[in-house]
């Protein structure tokens, strides 16, 4: 929710400007001239409103309040897209006037047409699609995968971001149930289960406790679960934030690992999962550590790793031949939220954003979840809340 303000002076500036061109076209082209001057009106309060309701403390007020910015600037953001979708299209049927006095009304109406899709679009993502659960399956190749562990399937979901839930259990209770009808061998979680503070989690310690699987529930913090996001009136309370965060884990059977390993056992085979605290690019903090959570990576152990960001596996496991990791489990970047046939936003941002991935030796492998949860914009287009099932084969 960093929103630097010169950024939003400027997006006020030209939405005003767009306000008043819908103005001029709906006073020349409207019989009824009230038409007009409701668009002015309504479009002043609702800007005065917004700028109200983003001046709410974001760092240090309560849940509610982030949560009101968060739906007052999806709103505001669904407007003014919807608006210049027809500012694009009025402005290509104008351009015959300037030589033949007339304009591609078609065009125009096109226009129309496309904002109220738009508009209805971005609602339908929010309200309909951010709760649509999409179960991924995935076959994943690994370089001596013990036989016993030929076919494990493991379930990973992230980014929960339970905070914009505030209290409602329904959503991810849907969740709970859809995981524990997959009858998955182990269950881990890439980070970011709140927004901004602990006690986000809190009514949602008993729902998480529910899922079940053969070898249990694995962990790692995100970004957002360290309590960066949030004012602190000292480092003792931020500390005690933290430590909560451990406590609720631990009361839920979670297995939080923090810069550390645990083994998955079938019969006399093993592998190892480990978990590193978050490892970010800027403006992330570094809290991980891979030396500290598995200190030999080029030992022949096979090695599952949770680490939130993918930009970890980019930086120091791609074609890193001396690393041995064969799977690396991440979240983070919810492909933006938006994703359609295949095209997102998140491709500007991040390299590996969502799916499967490999380096050059085709030995070590990254799987990026896109979450589950909403952060920023409430709403989730093409990128649906995401429980991915990864089903480990020996390569041949």
């Amino acid at each position: 929710m960093r929103l630097p303000i010169l950024i939003m002076i400027i997006l006020i500036l030209l939405n005003t400007a767009v306000d008043f061109y819908i103005f001029k076209v709906l006073k020349q082209r409207v019989k009824y001239k009230f038409v007009s001057k409701l668009h002015l009106w309504l479009s002043i309060a609702f800007t005065i409103a917004v700028i109200v309701v983003i001046s709410l403390p974001r760092r240090s007020g309560s849940d509610a309040s982030l949560l009101a910015v968060m739906w007052s600037l999806f709103a505001y953001m669904s407007v003014y897209v919807s608006k210049y979708i027809f500012i694009v299209f009025d402005g290509i049927a104008s351009i015959p006037h300037f030589w033949f006095k007339h304009r591609w009304k078609f065009v125009s109406m096109c226009g129309i047409a496309l904002s109220f899709i738009t508009f209805g679009f971005m609602w339908w993502g929010a309200l309909i699609n951010r709760y649509d659960i999409n179960v991924n399956e995935v076959d994943v190749e690994i370089v001596n995968l013990p036989e016993s562990f030929d076919g494990y399937r493991v379930a990973q979901i992230s980014d929960l971001h339970l905070g914009t839930y505030q209290k409602d259990t329904l959503f991810i209770s849907t969740l709970v149930d859809s995981i524990n009808n997959l009858d998955v061998d182990v269950v881990v979680f890439t980070g970011d289960i709140v927004n901004r503070t602990t006690n986000e989690l809190a009514p949602f310690i008993t729902t998480l406790s529910r899922i079940k699987a053969r070898d249990g529930v694995y962990s790692i913090l995100g970004n957002h679960d360290y309590g960066d996001y949030s004012d602190w009136a000292s480092d003792e309370d931020k500390k005690a934030n933290n430590d909560l965060m451990r406590d609720y884990q631990c009361k839920m059977g979670w297995n939080l690992l923090l810069n550390e390993t645990r083994y998955l056992k079938r019969g006399n085979d093993s592998i190892a999962v480990i978990g590193v605290e978050n490892v970010g690019d800027p403006p992330f903090k570094n809290y991980g550590s891979l030396k500290d959570a598995y200190p030999n990576l080029n030992d022949s152990t096979v090695k599952i790793l949770l680490s939130h960001n993918p930009a970890h596996w980019e930086r120091e496991i791609s074609n890193h031949n001396e690393r041995n990791i064969a799977l690396t489990l991440s979240g983070h970047t919810h492909a933006m939220q938006i994703s359609l046939l295949g095209i997102s936003p998140a491709s500007f941002r991040y390299k590996y954003w969502s799916g499967l991935y490999a380096d050059d030796s085709n030995r070590q492998k990254l799987y990026v979840n896109v979450g589950v949860g909403t952060v920023a914009m409430p709403m989730r287009i093409g990128a649906n809340p995401e429980i991915t099932i990864l089903k480990l084969k020996r390569q041949q």
